[in-house]
């Protein structure tokens, strides 16, 4: 017959029972960490991919509702302009007439030529470059004003640069024969007035960029 051990306490654990009880711990931590891992690579992953498909608003305030996530195809602000349809052409040649000046839809040049960058420019621009930013939800500001252009133009440039530092699709130019001193334009869309309204640009951008109105919102 088998005599007990007097130096073990009843109830404590042999050896070997220690060793299985720290095996046990070891595996249970290696568990949690590769649950924990794949946890935060999953989260990851999937703000990357809202980041690359959420339209991000360009401005801080005003307007609100372009993009998919933000209610569907906005009907304003602005006026609607009749469609001119799409598609690409070849530099030079003839096309559609355009629906309005500036132009918020028709055929356009294709790449290398067009879409234009985003941002300032201080020449003007063919309808044919940046109605291809428009079909990508792009915004386009132009300016014709013969009297105190300087100032005009420097409040506009502070609110193009602020949108395209936060990742909005706006650009500005000068444009001839608009019929008014500020016009924003968007696919399909278009607003004018005389004086500079940063409220009334800001709502037309939240409103208009990365929108569901335009044929490839997504792009860039």
């Amino acid at each position: 017959m088998a005599t007990a051990n007097p130096n073990r306490s009843a109830g404590r654990p042999t050896p070997s029972q220690a060793r299985a009880a720290r095996r046990a711990r070891r595996n249970k931590r290696k568990r949690w960490i590769r649950y924990g891992g794949a946890t935060a690579i999953a989260a990851v992953s999937l703000l990357f991919i809202v980041g690359l498909f959420l339209p991000g608003v360009s401005l801080g305030e005003g307007g609100g509702g372009g993009g998919i996530f933000g209610g569907g195809p906005p009907d304003g602000p602005g006026e609607r302009i009749e469609s001119a349809g799409a598609g690409h052409i070849s530099q030079g040649a003839a096309h559609t007439p355009y629906t309005s000046v500036p132009a918020t839809s028709g055929q356009h040049y294709a790449a290398p030529l067009a879409p234009v960058r985003w941002g300032v420019h201080d020449d003007a621009l063919l309808p044919e470059e940046y109605v291809h930013n428009l079909e990508h939800g792009g915004i386009a500001i132009f300016y014709d004003c013969p009297d105190d252009c300087d100032t005009i133009k420097a409040q506009i440039t502070e609110v193009v640069e602020e949108a395209v530092k936060n990742g909005g699709k706006v650009l500005m130019a000068p444009h001839a024969d608009t019929g008014a001193t500020i016009t924003l334009a968007a696919w399909t869309f278009m607003d004018q007035f005389e004086a500079f309204d940063e409220d009334r640009i800001r709502a037309f951008v939240n409103s208009h960029e990365s929108s569901a109105n335009a044929p490839e919102p997504f792009a860039r």
